[in-house]
């Protein structure tokens, strides 16, 4: 070894022990809302003096090593008054802090420097969180507030159009984002169709979603990570507050079952439209209710639990004829525990169902399906110091599909009962993710995530030649399904395919002078579960499907890196961020494809690829009577599937032609441009005023290029997939609310909402279908559009 080598190993080790020679302690506690004792997330503890700090986790906690001394404390958190504290650190120290909400300030709130330092250092990146303030004030169709909807204004966000279902993130697909609320999945988070979404925005504390760098305590899909948290009841007083809407309505109570130490919540909503349809002789049905509950009880300093739980359902009729119902059911058990000031812990075990069902009485059977999974995780996060952080954990998750079952409604209806095979698998996980402040100016974090995935056996699984489930046909150049060889019975205790996946993570962050930074970051991700779908947005038809034998895990590489800035001390920010994503093995499915009641799903499907990337830009005013944000995305998403590989072993070589001739074709969601202006003016304490612009290339559509006659029917035909787009959508959306100032003076408060969705009456295309005129005989285009001008009016009250 040579002198230098040892001198520099001398060095470190030196540096090493004179840093863990200082005498330190830890000050470590619990933030919450005063009022009510919710806990706050991302409150920022600032020490000005060393300028370092921390935020508190998800459930409040925070923990913040120094060496000796006194220093000055800054607690902040926006829409809350500043708590500026001296403390003397001799001793680990346990310190609680309750913030109150500005309305209720004496003081100014002076937002410091370190604070607003800390948000430009961190190494995360492609993050957006919304508070439920900012969610109800969005203008939204039917004047009902909306996680999704608003969701849709942030950059790289974007769905297939009105009232479609799901939502798309930098051009993934709407199965490709994992959503959590309260930790447990929820697979469709809409109601009506896409209407509405699933959150109660009463219900809700806090909204986050990861686009890039997402940490690796999150797996399962590729494209974003939706996280949503419920609020966890007012353990102070009780409280009531709900809406009254033209469609909908909602009430949550809220309060202690023993002060300062159990909270209820509990909160339901309801729509109510499809009652008036009988005053028109219809005869028609359509509306959704949900359900939100969570108790929460704080055993003792170190030990919190919560039990929470939603439940909703949808159902939609024709004539009693056709009757859909649709829903999801989760429920968690949480366990927090803190084994000591540095080393916190989450405990969850989560149940997750999505149910589909299906009654069609003029065929005379009813249709269930769904997908079932039981999680169990344990989160842990050590606080070695104010430099670095460690998270690491276990996840497991049991999943059941079920496919399809098919039972008869009358004995006279003629149908056998059937149960499409039930598939089942095992998701597990080990992560470890480490946050380090290398330097004053630079920051990084980086971690690995190890997940196996095990694809349980079954009652029957098909067997083909040659292990091929797709035929293709050299002549016609077509694809079809091929013909079952033979079944065999693995059975539950059996496997068919296990998968493992290395799944690093890494971000970086240098800042400038604490006002501005770079960020980097790349990340890796495995999906496991497919969403069968050959629709551009999702419907509850849709089935979900494991990966297996012949349908193989999506894999996500994902580059990211983006310039950040605070102007005025935070009262404008700027951000900016290009992308580049690639996803392995992404389905596709052949021309004809049937995915409904097939219970060999792989006869249908071919493995492609994807890829997504552009420039994201937003532009944030959040300070003074008028706030809000300018967001534009500059994107591409494609995928290509081609021929499978080529088999020159017989004297015709297997010559195959993919999807669109095997050539990148536009996905059904991309869209080029995207653009969204979102504001807020608080003209005085009565009146606050709402309104958003969004712009967006049209959708990628398939139109008939030419068509032929078969027998004295004409046939159109079409060209490449997905080259031709439906016209530009843009509208304009506005909101007022009325809080009668008689509030400040009664324990009833209340404010009126009023709404106008699509201003100027914009008619954008749904879609564009061809149709022969029946008195010209010539072709002619029709276009369908679901919404035009709608103004609302939503009353809204709190006690």
């Amino acid at each position: 070894m040579s002198k230098s080598l040892v001198a520099l190993w001398l060095a470190l080790l030196g540096h090493f022990f004179f840093a863990t020679a200082q005498e330190k302690y830890t000050i470590s506690g619990t933030i919450t809302e005063a009022n009510s004792n919710e806990t706050l997330i991302g409150v920022t503890i600032a020490v000005s003096e060393l300028r370092t700090g921390t935020t508190t986790n998800e459930y409040g906690f925070y923990s913040l090593t120094l060496p000796k001394g006194t220093y000055l404390i800054t607690v902040s958190y926006l829409g809350y008054q500043d708590i500026v504290e001296t403390i003397t650190l001799d001793r680990n120290l346990k310190r609680d802090f309750s913030l109150l909400e500005k309305a209720e300030e004496l003081a100014e709130v002076v937002v410091t420097d370190d604070a607003e330092r800390l948000d430009i250092r961190k190494p995360q990146m492609g993050v957006n969180t919304l508070n439920s303030q900012t969610i109800k004030q969005v203008p939204v169709v039917l004047g009902e507030a909306d996680v999704i909807k608003s969701l849709l204004l942030l950059p790289g966000v974007s769905n297939a159009g009105e009232a479609s279902s799901g939502f798309n993130v930098r051009g993934g697909a709407a199965d490709q984002n994992l959503i959590l609320l309260d930790e447990a999945t929820v697979f469709n988070s809409s109601h009506l169709f896409g209407f509405f979404s699933v959150f109660n925005p009463d219900a809700i504390k806090d909204v986050k979603l990861f686009k890039g760098g997402i940490p690796s305590r999150y797996g399962g899909r590729v494209s974003s990570v939706l996280e949503i948290f419920q609020k966890e009841g007012n353990s102070k007083d009780f409280k009531i507050n709900g809406g009254i809407g033209a469609v909908a309505s909602r009430l949550l109570m809220e309060g202690p079952i023993e002060k300062d130490r159990t909270a209820f919540l509990v909160g339901g909503r309801a729509s109510y439209a499809h009652l008036l349809l009988p005053l028109f002789d219809v005869n028609n049905k359509a509306y959704f209710y949900d359900l939100n509950t969570k108790i929460s009880h704080k055993i003792n300093e170190n030990n919190n639990i919560y039990l929470s739980g939603y439940f909703g359902r949808d159902l939609f009729s024709i004539n009693e004829k056709f009757v859909n119902t649709y829903g999801n059911a989760v429920g968690n058990f949480r366990w927090n525990h803190l084994f000591s000031d540095r080393l916190f812990s989450n405990l969850s075990l989560i149940y997750s169902d999505y149910y589909y069902g299906l009654e069609l009485d003029f065929v005379g059977f009813e249709w269930d399906s769904g997908i079932q999974n039981f999680n169990l995780k344990y989160d842990l996060k050590y606080y070695l110091n104010d430099k670095l952080q460690l998270n690491f954990g276990i996840h497991n998750t049991y999943y059941v599909f079920n496919t399809g079952k098919i039972v008869p409604n009358s004995p006279e209806s003629g149908i056998v009962q059937e149960q499409l095979t039930k598939k089942y698998a095992n998701e597990n996980a080990v992560y470890i993710d480490v946050e380090h402040d290398l330097s004053d100016n630079l920051s990084v974090e980086y971690g690995v995530r190890v997940s196996q995935f095990n694809r349980l056996g079954q009652d029957e699984f098909y067997v083909y030649q040659n292990n091929n489930p797709v035929d293709f046909d050299n002549l016609t150049l077509t694809y079809s399904e091929a013909e079952p060889i033979d079944s065999i019975n693995p059975g539950r205790g059996g496997t068919l395919e296990k998968f493992l996946n290395f799944e690093p993570r890494a971000s970086i962050s240098y800042n400038f002078n604490g006002k501005s930074s770079i960020k980097a970051s790349y990340t890796r991700l495995a999906q496991y579960l497919h969403l069968l779908s050959n629709t551009s947005s999702p419907t509850p038809l849709d089935v979900w499907t494991p990966s297996g034998p012949f349908v193989k895990p999506q894999l996500l590489d994902q580059y990211a890196m983006g310039y950040f800035r605070n102007v005025e001390n935070g009262k404008y920010t700027f951000e900016t961020e290009a992308f580049y994503k690639e996803i392995q093995n992404r389905i596709d499915y052949i021309d004809g494809a049937n995915l409904i009641a097939n219970n060999a799903i792989e006869r249908v499907i071919l493995n492609g690829e994807a890829r997504a990337y552009g420039l994201e830009f937003l532009i944030r005013k959040n300070e003074g009577k008028l706030t809000g944000w300018l967001a534009y995305t500059l994107s591409r998403s494609e995928q290509r599937t081609p021929g499978r590989t080529l088999d020159f072993t017989t004297e015709q070589p297997n010559r195959e032609t993919g999807i669109n001739l095997g050539k990148w074709y536009n996905t059904p969601y991309d869209k080029t441009h995207d653009l969204s202006l979102y504001g807020n003016y608080e003209l005085n304490d009565k009146w606050n005023f709402n309104a958003n612009f969004i712009y967006q290339t049209g959708q990628p559509t398939n139109y008939p290029i030419g068509q032929f006659e078969f027998e004295g029917v004409k046939v159109p035909y079409y060209g490449e997939r997905n080259k031709e787009r439906l016209p530009n959508y843009h509208r304009l959306d506005i909101s007022a609310t009325l809080t009668p100032r008689k509030n400040q003076n009664r324990k009833l408060k209340s404010e009126w909402v009023f709404s106008i969705y699509n201003v100027y009456n914009r008619k954008n295309a749904a879609a564009i279908n061809f149709r022969e005129n029946e008195d010209t005989g010539r072709n002619e285009a029709l276009r369908t559009s679901i919404f035009g001008i709608i103004p609302s009016v939503t009353y809204n009250f709190k006690f």
